[in-house]
């Protein structure tokens, strides 16, 4: 802890090239109907993110963020301590999104720290991004955790290489037992109380390698993985007086690589991957995602189709949303109105029509530093489905954000 907090203060007293930018985001969602186990319809959070950079010299920097937010549906912890594992049930309070040291020297450059490892170029899906688990409290509206890794970074010509090591693993945070975004199976029925057991958390470090060519008139990456899912497998045990579910994360093994190739009416992207595991618990699978993107004036479009082709089928119960994608039609669609107002509409529809989910967003910029945001989420299906487990979960989002 005190590291991170040096290290942050370091940052803050650097005399050049400092540069902080920050923001106050205040939000209501409003559900129509009551969960299966959740009667809550409101809830309103809070979050004051502050990020900052120091450039220290011509060949370091330091980067750092801190997260400091509440909520009415006890989605956040309530002790005030500060977090950098990003490994607990709960959002906490007050938390280390960023701290993370850059060296760059010519064609090099090294990041070591806490950092946000994006390798996915599809929309909505990213079969590619392992090192890039999720806050999933809320399964639709979801933001990226950061993970504590080294990235190296070699750029020469139109080749860039990309390699990362994770000592320790950052698991995507699952929704609460006791919540509306959870929908226990019928398999699962039990006269004994239902709790949140602790995770099985892997040791070990996650591997990951990536190397990108940006040719004349297209681009290609191939990337591996190897360590750990940071979605988990759902398992139980009795425990006194009750059975505890909990989640444990199988070893993963992935081969992927995408593409893109701009033509005369549209840019064509693909992005896909095979997963292989060693436990006896997880399935061996390939995920992938072809999507058409186009911008004409001020709007810009995007459709696609994600996929899937089980090889060797051994999960039970799991949590995937990536997997709870796939066989989907796949659509995002935007609109620049003007200077200050944007919407935006976005849509994945399995192909047998037994899941659907449509969002749409209007933005409006009210002053230099004010925004508000209003947003309404549409989920149906049947109950097998992945999506149509959260019919009952359609909801209306309305926010005013306040940057600096």
């Amino acid at each position: 802890m005190r590291p991170a907090i040096l290290f942050l203060c370091a940052a803050a007293l650097a005399a050049q090239n400092f540069q902080q930018r920050g923001y106050l985001d205040m939000r209501g969602s409003f559900f129509p109907q009551a969960g299966a186990n959740d009667s809550g319809r409101a809830i309103g959070d809070v979050l004051l993110r502050y990020e900052a950079s120091a450039k220290l010299t011509p060949w370091f920097k330091l980067n750092g963020a801190i997260d400091a937010r509440s909520d009415t549906h006890r989605q956040t912890e309530r002790s005030v301590r500060f977090d950098w594992q990003d490994r607990g049930f709960l959002r906490p309070a007050l938390s280390f999104r960023r701290f993370s040291a850059t060296a760059f020297k010519g064609p090099v450059t090294l990041e070591v720290g806490k950092q946000f490892i994006r390798w996915g170029k599809a929309d909505i899906l990213n079969p590619l991004d392992r090192f890039a688990p999720r806050d999933f409290l809320n399964v639709i509206d979801n933001e990226f955790l950061g993970v504590l890794a080294a990235r190296l970074t070699i750029e020469k010509g139109a080749h860039t290489l990309d390699l990362v090591l994770q000592p320790r693993f950052t698991p995507s945070r699952t929704p609460l037992l006791n919540q509306r975004w959870v929908v226990l199976p019928p398999t699962l029925q039990t006269p004994f109380p239902l709790g949140q057991g602790a995770p099985e958390i892997p040791g070990g470090v996650q591997t990951g390698a990536r190397w990108n060519y940006l040719g004349k008139g297209y681009e290609l990456a191939l990337a591996f993985y190897e360590g750990h899912n940071h979605l988990p497998q759902v398992d139980g045990r009795i425990v006194p007086g009750r059975v505890e579910l909990f989640n444990r994360f199988a070893q993963m093994r992935m081969y992927g690589g995408a593409g893109a190739m701009p033509f005369k009416w549209f840019t064509l992207k693909g992005e896909g991957a095979y997963f292989s595991s060693t436990s006896r618990a997880a399935d061996n699978y390939a995920l992938y995602v072809a999507q058409l993107e186009r911008t004409v004036g001020e709007w810009t479009m995007v459709a696609g189709y994600s996929g899937e082709h089980v090889t060797a089928r051994k999960t039970q119960l799991d949590f995937a949303p990536d997997r709870g994608l796939a066989k989907a039609i796949l659509t995002r669609v935007s609109y620049t109105i003007d200077a200050e107002r944007t919407v935006a509409a976005e849509a994945a529809i399995r192909q047998n029509g037994d899941g659907a989910w449509l969002k749409g967003e209007y933005t409006q910029t009210l002053s230099t530093h004010w925004q508000a945001r209003v947003s309404g989420t549409l989920i149906r299906g049947v109950p097998s489905d992945f999506l149509g487990q959260y019919r009952r979960n359609s909801h209306f989002i309305f926010g005013f954000r306040f940057s600096w």
